[in-house]
């Protein structure tokens, strides 16, 4: 496969550095030319138990030290998508990107003590009406057997003068047997010590207001972890895929609402607000084998 830019890596790269670099750099903006391809490795990876247990906790999810939560290994890949944001060939800013999509594919139950090759290829773009969506896969391999594959979708939003966005809807699902979830205020601190993702928007109100928001918003992967948690015990070793959309935003502190409900391979399901009304993140599970 050739790639526009191809970087190897001799380690994973810490967050808090490149939001460092993310913060200090002046970038323009987009440019309005297409995205170049690029590619990231980093091979040789061992996990810290300690972030893995912390991760587990944050996210809810029964971690009995051996095999991973399945979501937790989006914490790799996503400091290689930070290493592709902060590349000089990526004219505009981190900040202030929404991630609009994300889907995980679990191959196999996989071991903490396990060693990963871990890469991240930047691999489509195209402008909608909104701004510039661009696609970010992510594949982690044990030798060269691929165990996890992640497909992410971002946005960098170009405002439009005249164009008003409609508040996204619920769907018919049935809103039965539903879980209510309240969310501290130092939940965004939590995640960000388990993740590594330190985005000010989600841990300090004066950086979440130049966005439009009164208050710090939660990570949409927290939100998508919290949910899977929820689902685990339909799941077991299964392989399986878990697609989500990311809606409204879920801000500290809140409650929030959680539903789910069989479909004909795995399970539909929603965050919404506490009324039930607004959905924050809208997904599917489905079964692999």
């Amino acid at each position: 496969m050739s790639n526009d830019y191809s970087i190897a890596l001799t380690s994973m790269p810490s967050l808090l550095s490149l939001y460092r670099k993310i913060l200090l750099s002046r970038k323009p903006g987009w440019d309005q030319q297409p995205l170049p391809k690029i590619h990231v490795q980093a091979d040789g990876i061992r996990l810290s138990d300690k972030k893995v247990r912390q991760y587990a906790e944050v996210c809810q999810f029964d971690y009995d030290g051996k095999v991973l939560p399945p979501t937790f290994l989006y914490v790799l890949a996503f400091r290689l998508h930070a290493t592709i944001f902060t590349h000089k060939a990526i004219t505009f800013p981190l900040l202030g990107m929404i991630h609009l999509k994300n889907s995980i594919s679990l191959y196999r139950p996989i071991h903490a003590d396990e060693v990963f090759n871990v890469e991240c290829n930047l691999i489509s773009s195209h402008t909608t009406d909104s701004g510039l969506e661009f696609e970010l896969e992510s594949k982690v391999y044990v030798g060269d057997e691929l165990v996890w594959q992640a497909l992410s979708t971002y946005l960098y939003r170009i405002e439009s003068k005249g164009r008003r966005t409609r508040p996204p809807r619920a769907s018919d699902m049935a809103w039965e047997n539903v879980n209510t979830w309240s969310l501290a205020d130092n939940l965004g601190r939590q995640y960000a010590q388990a993740s590594g993702d330190y985005n000010l928007i989600h841990l300090h109100p004066m950086v979440s207001k130049r966005f439009g928001f009164d208050r710090v918003l939660a990570h949409g992967m927290w939100s998508k972890a919290r949910s899977l948690a929820g689902l685990m015990q339909f799941i077991g070793d299964r392989p399986f895929k878990v697609d989500v959309e990311f809606k409204l935003p879920v801000f500290m502190p809140s409650d929030v609402t959680f539903a789910f409900e069989s479909m004909e391979n795995g399970k539909r399901f929603e965050m919404r607000d506490i009324k039930g009304r607004r959905p924050h993140l809208m997904g599917t599970m489905s079964y692999l084998d």
